[in-house]
C-alpha cells in the first residue's frame, strides 16, 4: 500500500490554527521540529488523516489539526505498531485518533460522525524530512 503526503501542518500553540509549511523535520520520538505536539515519549507525536476523508466529511487540510494530510492511502486501516514510511521518516502508529469536543466546535455532530475515522497517532521512530508528494508507504518492523 503505497501513498502520498498532500500536505504538511505544525502549530506553535494549542490555541493556534495549524499552519501548512513546505516540509518539517521529523525528530525521532519527538514529533516535527517547531510543532507544540512534538514531546519525547509521547503516543500523540504525528496525527495522520487521508485527504479522501477529509473530503468525505467536508473537511479542509488542516483543520482537524492533523501534521500530515495523505492521499492515496487508508490510513485508517493501519494498525497500532504498524510502520510508515513517510519521506524520510519512519512513523509507527500508535493508535486511532478519539474524536473529541474539537470536532463539535468545528460543526455539530462531527464528533460523532468522525468515530473510527480521525486519523491515526503515531510517534517518530527515525527522523528525517517530510514534505508534500513525498512516498508514504507500509515498512516492516525490524
Amino acid at each position: 500500500m503505497t501513498g502520498a503526503v498532500a500536505a504538511v501542518w505544525i502549530y506553535d500553540r494549542a490555541s493556534a490554527a495549524m499552519r501548512r509549511v513546505p516540509s518539517a523535520r521529523a525528530l525521532a520520538d519527538c514529533g516535527f521540529e517547531g510543532c507544540g505536539h512534538a514531546r519525547p515519549g509521547k503516543k500523540r507525536q504525528v496525527l495522520l488523516i487521508d485527504e479522501e476523508t477529509l473530503l468525505q466529511f467536508g473537511l479542509a487540510p488542516g483543520q482537524v489539526k492533523e501534521n500530515v494530510t495523505t492521499r492515496g492511502i487508508a490510513i485508517q486501516s493501519l494498525a497500532p505498531g504498524e510502520r510508515l514510511r513517510a519521506g524520510g521518516a519512519v512513523l509507527e502508529i500508535t493508535g486511532p485518533c478519539e474524536p473529541c469536543a474539537f470536532m463539535d466546535s468545528l460543526r455539530p455532530g462531527l464528533r460523532a460522525a468522525t468515530e473510527g475515522k480521525r486519523g491515526v497517532l503515531a510517534r517518530v521512530i527515525e527522523g528525517g524530512e517530510v514534505a508534500p508528494g513525498d512516498p508514504v508507504e507500509r515498512v516492516p518492523r525490524g
